[in-house]
């Protein structure tokens, strides 16, 4: 807090007393800045239950391709079994030349580890295979 104190024209003797609110302004313009800073982290970092699945129809084309991965991350085309991922690559080549290219519908058994589907994935992503979907089941009605 800051004073004036001056001598008044008809010789008293005043204190003029005013509130510099400069420093004020300045500590709140940091606190605005640290609350900018902190409230996008805070929002984030709510937990939330994100839906699992979503059920769509979808329609069963004859071009389309099944691949299946079950739980012990085998890969399978259609019913016979894939013995590489070299091979899964050579397969989706030649589907990846078709126009219009066909979807791969990958069907992965919920107790198998992730790195089964990971290699569909990349398989499809290396053949040039534009759609990839996922085929799932409806949650069980109580």
């Amino acid at each position: 807090m800051a004073m004036n104190v001056g001598s008044s024209s008809d010789g008293e003797d005043a204190v003029m007393s005013t509130i510099n609110t400069t420093p004020l302004v300045d500590v709140m313009l940091v606190l605005l800045i640290i609350f900018l800073i902190t409230i996008p982290v805070v929002t984030t970092s709510i937990p939330v239950v994100l839906p699992k699945e979503r059920v769509e129809v979808r329609e069963t084309k004859p071009e389309n391709i099944i691949i299946s991965v079950d739980k012990d991350s085998r890969v399978f085309w259609y019913d016979s079994r894939v013995a590489s991922v070299d091979a899964l690559v050579d397969k989706l080549k030649k589907v990846a030349t078709m126009k219009p290219q066909p979807e791969v519908q990958v069907r992965g058994d919920m107790a198998a580890r992730y790195e089964g589907v990971g290699k569909v994935l990349l398989a499809c992503q290396r053949a040039g295979i534009v759609k990839v979907a996922f085929i799932t089941e409806p949650p069980a009605l109580n």
